[in-house]
């Protein structure tokens, strides 16, 4: 299934790897600092939205900085399982 994650951006849920909530990241956490600066200067990193930024999406190939909190996008993933699983006998 594919998950709206802010502004004009849907991702197959398949390749989703993580996703982070910024607001809990600290300026002392130089890896997370340095992963995401790295992705950034390989033009790996969509900004969605204009949005104050408030999750991370992270995928096999590419970051996602989106303004939807992670609470709203994991809610579309649990809501898109359900929807799934009414459909399958294998849930």
């Amino acid at each position: 299934m594919y998950i709206h994650i802010g502004g004009e951006y849907s991702l197959s849920d398949k390749y989703i790897v993580a996703i982070i909530d910024l607001n809990h990241v600290q300026p002392h956490q130089t890896d997370m600092t340095e992963f995401m600066s790295e992705h950034e200067n390989k033009g790996l990193v969509e900004y969605v939205s204009t949005d104050i930024p408030q999750s991370l999406i992270i995928t096999l190939d590419r970051l996602y900085v989106s303004g939807l909190s992670t609470h709203t996008l994991m809610k579309r993933m649990e809501n898109n399982t359900k929807r799934d699983c009414s459909k399958s006998i294998a849930c």
